[in-house]
């Protein structure tokens, strides 16, 4: 049903919102002609847009302009929102895909818009609130939280051995010497390839790793073992040098954001 929506070409509806709650669900690769924002009050998805992976959980949301290819996964229980825009309105707006810290008010808008319903026949009133909307989206701007992919088969490989034994503590020469190349190829290959060199990138990967599993209500401590930390500290230091916030203040956020939406 969200998929036909992204379809829909009208003017006179220049936004179709929609919401249900999906369960342990992918949406396999698709595009669509209307722009798209995705966003959940509960539960984490993993998008797929070309050689990037973006993991959205309820502090943010994911803009995608009309005609991007993507792949959704839904983790779990999942509390899924979107709002679709008609290309004839895309004017301002975004032209690259990313995730974004969502506000307050935006996210209020996108549940008014979809209680608009979806067959058109929109008040002058309405017709406000979507100008309002876009007004609004127009000002978003990307978060860091992304993880670069690579179509490069050797390196390819390197990067489904890390994702797969995301503990590890393995060096880059030790991925170098089972690919068959030597480190700096290899070190070449990552800022080529992924804009980032090794260290960094895995650093991602843990990092988006971790805002899943916060997402899954998982405990700080578990999630820094299961991340190949050595204590507690080391991974509240990686989390808050990136992402400007600890865990706990992460979680605490999240729940309050929840809180306001329920009041």
């Amino acid at each position: 049903m969200a998929q036909d929506h992204g379809y829909r070409v009208d003017p006179s509806i220049p936004v179709i919102g929609y919401t249900e709650m999906v369960t342990n669900e992918m949406c396999i690769s698709h595009s669509h002609p209307r722009g798209q924002l995705i966003y959940a009050t509960r539960g984490v998805m993993n998008v797929v847009v070309g050689n990037h992976i973006w993991v959205v959980n309820p502090l943010q949301g994911l803009w995608l302009p009309g005609g991007v290819e993507h792949q959704v996964t839904f983790q779990k229980d999942v509390n899924y929102y979107s709002v679709f825009i008609d290309p004839s309105f895309m004017e301002g707006l975004p032209e690259n895909s990313f995730s974004f810290d969502i506000p307050m008010f935006l996210k209020q808008l996108v549940f008014k818009i979809i209680s608009f319903g979806v067959k058109g026949n929109l008040t002058p009133p309405q017709h406000r609130i979507i100008s309002v909307f876009l007004d609004e989206l127009a000002l978003i701007e990307p978060s860091a939280t992304f993880l670069p992919t690579t179509n490069h088969e050797r390196l390819q490989k390197v990067v489904e051995l890390i994702m797969d034994d995301i503990a590890s503590k393995n060096t880059i020469d030790y991925y170098a010497e089972l690919s068959f190349m030597s480190s700096r190829t290899l070190s070449r290959l990552f800022i080529k390839e992924l804009g980032m060199n090794f260290s960094d990138w895995r650093t991602r990967l843990k990092l988006l790793e971790a805002i899943k599993r916060l997402g899954e209500k998982q405990s700080i401590k578990e999630i820094a073992l299961n991340l190949g930390y050595e204590n507690t500290s080391a991974f509240i230091y990686m989390f808050k040098k990136h992402l400007g916030k600890t865990p706990s203040n992460y979680i605490l956020e999240d729940e309050n954001e929840n809180d306001k939406l329920s009041a």
